[in-house]
């Protein structure tokens, strides 16, 4: 595995181990994994993620969650141009840059249908639960999460099914499910969403993205799912 911090916010270069513990206005952080390249930051006042995935055959580059700092996330991408930006749902924290990289790079917009229509930016790809997204020759698929909002998605790579890699938006985090906003409905179906999408069929060794702070795995936040029900957050 090959890692990377910078000595500039938004650039990238090899040195120590991969933790994804990045802060605003810090370093990215970087990982290659098979037939992927993983890159991570941190941008704006709501502490957001945005991760930058690139194909190491082809070069091309997907974005997920263009959120704020378009400046930071356009120096990310750099001369080798982004070709999909993937926004996992419809909130105004992971959105605010979104106008500003597509404008900049032409970059195909991605989000699930029930959000599109709320995103400020039109959405010229619409998907739906399981749906294929590529980056190169490395292929995500959607997975929708109902509850933090109707049409969020988190983004699964399993080219290696022993240990997959999940982008989840603000659906999952280390310590427990996204916020429903007191919606009691609403947390039993993101609840019901990751059990039967994510801890049902993922193994333990799923590394989980989340779209703020820190990365977890899903066998770190397994044992914790009846204690998140019976909170009821």
């Amino acid at each position: 595995m090959s890692d990377a911090h910078s000595d500039e916010a938004g650039a990238a270069t090899t040195t120590g181990d991969y933790t994804g513990k990045v802060t605003v206005g810090g370093p990215a952080d970087t990982r290659t994994l098979p037939g992927l390249t993983v890159t991570k930051v941190a941008v704006g006042p709501a502490d957001n993620n945005a991760y930058l995935l690139r194909c190491p055959v082809t070069g091309e580059q997907l974005l997920i969650d263009a959120a704020n700092e378009a400046d930071t996330l356009l120096r990310l991408i750099g001369d080798a141009g982004l070709a999909t930006v993937v926004t996992s749902h419809r909130h105004g924290d992971h959105v605010q840059a979104l106008a500003e990289v597509v404008a900049a790079t032409g970059a195909t917009t991605v989000a699930h249908a029930d959000d599109a229509s709320q995103i400020p930016v039109p959405t010229a790809r619409i998907v739906h639960d399981g749906d294929e997204i590529t980056v190169g020759r490395a292929t995500l698929r959607a997975i929708h999460l109902v509850g933090h909002t109707p049409g969020s998605i988190a983004l699964l790579y399993d080219a290696d099914p022993a240990a997959p890699h999940l982008f989840t938006g603000d659906c999952l985090f280390p310590g427990g499910p996204g916020n429903t906003f007191g919606d009691a409905d609403a947390f039993v179906t993101l609840m019901d969403d990751l059990e039967r999408k994510v801890f049902g069929p993922l193994p333990d060794t799923t590394w989980i993205y989340p779209g703020h702070g820190f990365d977890s795995t899903i066998g770190t936040e397994r044992p914790h799912l009846a204690q998140w029900r019976a909170r009821g957050w």
